[in-house]
This record gives C-alpha cells, structure tokens and sequence, in this order.
C-alpha cells in the first residue's frame, strides 16, 4: 500500500502525535509499504528529508498561524498537496490531530482526488465553551468526507461520536504503543540515598494541568528529600519558575526544558515517581513511557487514562490539588515501606531494590547476560512476602523496576498497533469510491450549507490543474530500493 501520513505536528516538533506517527511508519516501511510525510517546514526543516529507514518527509513551504497549526484556507495549497500526492501515486491519505489544519485538508483534497481516507483522533473535547463548539463543528465538517476513524482510547471512540457525529461502524479503537526496548529501566541512575524524585514531562500548558503542578510543589518544601525533575516547555514554564522561586526551592525543582524524544529516557530513570497532572487526555503516552521504566505512576483520573495501564501500574487521583498530593504520599509510603522491606534482608537487598541490578565496575549491570537466569532471585529480593499484608501502602505496592517493563511490553508494541492499522487500509481500499455528488451530499449533514462553497472550489481547482498539468503526464518520484 501506498501511504501518506498528513499533519502539522511532526518532529523536530516534540509529542504523542509525533512519536505516533514516526513509530507507526516505521513499521509500516518494515511490512513493505510506501509511506511519506506531509507537514509544514520547521525552521531549517524545509523541502524533502529522508529519515530512518528511508521514511520520506515533505516539509512544505507553508507558514505556521497558530499553535504549530497552519491557517485553514482550505484552497490555498490544493496545487502544492494535489503534486505530492501524485508524484508519490498515493493510495491512502492518513490525517491525524483534530488540531491539524495540514492534515484536514489533505483529507479533503484527497477524497476529491478519489483516494481512501483515515484519520485518527488523538484528543479529547468538551461540549461546552465555545472553542470546543466551534472546534466540533469543524471536526463534523471535515469528518464527513473521511472513510474510516481511529481512536487510541474507548472513550476517545465516545467522545468522537458524540462531537462530530461519525457512525460508530466507522471508528475503530486501536492505542498507542510504546517501545519498550528503548524505554528500559535504569534504577542505578537513581539517588542512592535517601532522596526521592518525581519526574514531570509533558508540555507545560494549561490543559496539561500545570497549574494544578504549581499548587503542588509548595506542599513539598519542608520535605527535604523529595525534588522534582521538569521535563518540557511551553506557555506555563514562568509561572513554575516563579512558584519555585516563592517556595525557595531551586536546589529541589529542576526545569530541564524542551528535550528531543530519545533523551526523554535519561531523564525518566532518574525518578522514582512519575507525576501527570493532565486536564484532559485521550491515552498519554507519557504514563506508558513511564511504566515502562519502572516508575510508579501518579495521574489524573480523566479522559482515556484508567483504561491505559493496570492498577498495579497507576495510582489515580482526582484533577485537585488535594487528590493529586495523597496521590503523591501514598507512593513515597509505598516507597519507603519498600526500602525498610528490602532493608530488613539485607545489604545485597537494598543494592538490589535502589538499582534493580547488582552492577560491576563498568556500572552497566549484567542485565543481558543474567536477566533470564536470575529472574524469580530479582523478583523474590524486590518483592516482599505475600504473608506480609501490612495495608495498602504495603511495600509489596511496588513492583520491580524490569517486572513493570515486562507488563507493558506484554500490553502495547507498535508490530501489534501496525498490524490494526492494516487493517483498516485493508478494509477502506476495499470500498466502492465515492462520486463528487455523493461527496457533496455527506456534507450536508453537518448542517453547514456553506461549506459547499469552498469544496466546490477545491473541485474546480482540482479540475483546472489536471486540464493544466494531466497528472499522466507528472513525473512519478522514484522509491529507495529496499533491501530484502
């Protein structure tokens, strides 16, 4: 099959968005299809790039309006996205971001082009206030047009149903994944002491509850040993620098800033806690990362969250500042019981627990050569007894730093969320093709008579540059010979 991937978010841009569709393609380029890019130019980022494995990215010479976003014209780049289709003889246009005006369009003009359509929805909206009205109108406007819908959460699938009123046979729930082979544990980067971190990594933004963060640091002043680790930037990153400068705790807050994606990792296996203080979410990536390090994760009860990782995992709390603290408090507990635990049984134990591998002199471990063989030993000097039931802070609440990675490697792999996702090509290629009359006609469901206008337009132009340059006649862009 030949793919092309549509949306204003990708890298050198840092994200869930991001990292799903590089992952997804990846994939996707190993089973042997043809997939390219299609975003917007990002500062020295312009023209044609080859990433890994020959994955073809158009960078186009459009400017961003807001938010990373382009202005939806709507007609204003139907010669650039008709030529790149049609050089690359694309069979299946994938737009994904509800926020994403490049991937939209690309939807529409290639719908009208004859092509198949998927999008997938990575966000959550409320009903509400007037952004989110407006937002679903659009959603509804543009959905309409599209083939087959896919969400990465089963209240993602709810709530874009209900907002932009897509038959339920036409949205399909396949999740994130993560890869959990570079996501790996790492205890011994941990302090050795008595110090406990709580790692943050998100975009610091209102809707991912940064302003809940900044109620919450102050409450850990007096607690000396804990410090937090900030990964991410954003419109949010003064109010934090100035909550850390009233509570006096510079020495204990570090602001790392914006990071590229591989170095997220490095960051991760410093902490004992990851912390998500989300808004609203329709699977968070960031929590499955963390898991997967070995983190107990503290987070929000909202969105898709709860049904993403298992409660052995996952300490939810409520969207307050209250909820969120005793979310934090009972993992330091589960913590500090787990190290008197591994106390009680000895030195060897206590190596163990705070670096979840006995290491050698080159402080890389033997985790490779001895990881299978030393197993059940591993598991039995991290976990306590199960005689020993205490309550629910218990020290048996924490699971060992490599037993979590197993966890999620077993729920969520990219070769699995790939193989979903070939199936809805599949199942969308096998589609009768849609005449202009009947494309014409869905829209008006939406109830939005007007919006006839622009895609009659894009129709015409579309008519006028296939009179102009015959898409026969348009050099075909050559593959990257691939190895067998």
């Amino acid at each position: 099959m030949r793919i092309c991937m549509a949306s204003d978010f990708f890298y050198p841009s840092i994200g869930g968005v991001e990292e799903h569709i590089f992952n997804l393609t990846q994939i996707l380029l190993k089973r042997g299809h043809k997939v390219i890019i299609l975003t917007h130019c990002y500062g020295d980022s312009k023209g044609v790039r080859y990433l890994t494995n020959g994955l073809k990215v158009y960078y186009l010479p459009i400017k961003v309006f807001y938010s990373q976003s382009i202005l939806p014209t709507m007609i204003c780049n139907v010669p650039l996205i008709r030529a790149v289709l049609l050089r690359e003889e694309i069979e299946i246009v994938h737009g994904h971001s509800a926020f994403s005006a490049l991937g939209h369009e690309a939807m529409i003009i290639g719908s009208l082009m004859g092509l198949k359509t998927v999008f997938t929805d990575h966000s959550l909206f409320g009903f509400a206030d007037l952004s989110a009205v407006f937002t679903n109108k659009m959603l509804e406007i543009d959905l309409t047009c599209v083939d087959h819908c896919i969400c990465v959460s089963h209240i993602g699938k709810e709530n874009t149903v209900l907002r932009a009123r897509v038959p339920k046979d036409q949205v399909s729930v396949i999740p994130n994944a993560v890869d959990t082979v570079l996501f790996t544990p790492d205890p011994i980067k941990r302090p050795q002491d008595d110090t406990i971190n709580i790692v943050v990594a998100s975009r610091l933004v209102y809707r991912k509850g940064i302003d809940l963060l900044s109620g919450i640091i102050p409450r850990f002043k007096g607690e000396k040993n804990v410090h937090f680790i900030i990964v991410g930037d954003g419109l949010k990153r003064e109010l934090l620098e100035e909550i850390r400068e009233k509570a006096n705790m510079q020495d204990r807050v570090q602001m790392i800033g914006a990071v590229e994606h591989a170095q997220v990792r490095d960051y991760l296996v410093q902490g004992h806690i990851f912390l998500n203080t989300s808004l609203t979410e329709a699977y968070c990536m960031a929590i499955v990362e963390a898991a997967a390090c070995g983190l107990q994760v503290v987070s929000t009860r909202v969105g898709g969250i709860p049904e993403v990782l298992p409660d052995s995992l996952i300490i939810l709390t409520e969207p307050e500042v209250d909820s969120i603290y005793d979310g934090i408090m009972k993992a330091i507990k589960r913590l500090t019981n787990f190290r008197e635990k591994c106390a009680l049984n000895g030195p060897s134990s206590i190596s163990t627990m705070g670096n979840g591998i006995t290491h050698g002199a080159d402080g890389k471990g033997a985790r490779k050569k001895n990881y299978t063989k030393h197993k059940h030993e591993k598991q039995n000097s991290c976990q306590p007894s199960t005689n020993d039931n205490n309550d629910t802070l218990s020290a048996k609440a924490v699971l060992c730093p490599y037993k979590c990675n197993e966890i999620v490697a077993s729920l969520y792999n990219w070769t699995n969320v790939t193989q979903r996702t070939e199936k809805v090509y599949e199942r969308v290629l096998k589609e009768p093709s849609r005449s202009l009359g009947q494309i014409l006609h869905s829209y008006l469901r939406a109830d939005v008579w007007s919006i006839l206008l622009p895609i009659s337009m894009i129709h015409l132009i579309l008519c006028f540059l296939e009179y102009m340059r015959p898409s026969r006649y348009m050099e075909k862009a050559k593959d990257l010979p691939r190895s067998k």
